[in-house]
């Protein structure tokens, strides 16, 4: 099996994406850049897994999930409901492949019941590998993805501030062009101490809404491979409607020449 560095704190050395390699194995690779890095491995089902009976979903559910997602804005709203609270995140419009996937991956309940896997405090919280679906896999937890990358889109201006929505990745000197995880995504709580990723991991949003639920997942007890003693769970992520028809109205007012309309911006989240 492949192995990879995956997040670790400014002031820890670098562990594997289970924590469980050798010594020989848990060395950042030599291109890499000092300090935290997070990595993934964009692994496929195996034959098993797509053999596997899958669980029915909601038909009622599903369908009002693809009636949510017809005609979003270019920056949809989404909340990301968890164990622990929501947190409210806005995806950028200058990066519209990572934007297009995770509304892809979002409308195929894919993230529904995943873990945020890995919670360093003062740093960041990462989720979204599929395997952690599974507590029998807990080894390959950070490993998991949806079988392919997605292509870098650096934008200087959206930085790691505090609340920003990134994709993880793995090291440089696995993935020179710096291509992004499928589906795993980290939230900053520090900016500071994320300073460092501005240009090598992709930012394509920020949190408009839960700043404090974020806050509350990096404060849990976790062991010494950072995984929450106490599983947080991503129950399911939704585009929030109200916000997201708000936007869609004042970007047809735009094109039609007519002044934005001035309401107020809904973010209080549950969890607040």
């Amino acid at each position: 099996m492949r192995h990879y560095i995956t997040l670790v704190s400014l002031v820890l050395l670098a562990v594997s994406c289970g924590g469980r390699r050798s010594s020989s194995q848990a060395a950042v690779d030599s291109d890499d850049a000092p300090g935290a890095t997070m990595t993934f491995t964009p692994a496929e089902e195996t034959p098993a897994e797509k053999t596997a009976e899958k669980p029915k979903e909601n038909a009622d559910s599903t369908a009002l999930m693809k009636k949510a997602l017809r005609d979003l804005p270019e920056e949809p709203v989404f909340d990301i409901v968890t164990s622990m609270g929501t947190i409210r995140v806005k995806l950028y419009k200058d990066t519209p492949k990572h934007r297009d996937n995770f509304i892809k991956l979002v409308g195929s309940r894919y993230y529904d019941g995943t873990l945020f896997h890995r919670v360093i405090p003062g740093f960041v919280i990462q989720g979204g590998d599929p395997f952690t679906k599974d507590s029998t896999r807990i080894e390959e937890w950070g490993e998991g993805g949806p079988g392919y990358n997605i292509d870098a889109e650096f934008v200087p201006e959206h930085r790691h501030k505090r609340g920003a929505l990134a994709a993880a990745r793995r090291g440089d000197f696995a993935n020179p062009a710096k291509e992004s995880s499928g589906s795993q995504f980290y939230l900053v709580q520090d900016s500071t101490a994320c300073a460092h990723l501005n240009g090598e991991y992709t930012v394509f949003g920020e949190t408009v809404g839960g700043l404090n639920v974020i806050d509350r997942i990096a404060r849990v007890q976790t062991d010494r491979y950072d995984h929450p003693v106490k599983p947080v769970v991503i129950r399911h992520i939704t585009p929030n409607e109200q916000m997201n028809r708000r936007a869609k109205e004042e970007e047809m007012r735009a094109a039609e020449g007519l002044p934005p309309v001035e309401k107020p911006v809904i973010t209080k989240v549950s969890g607040e």
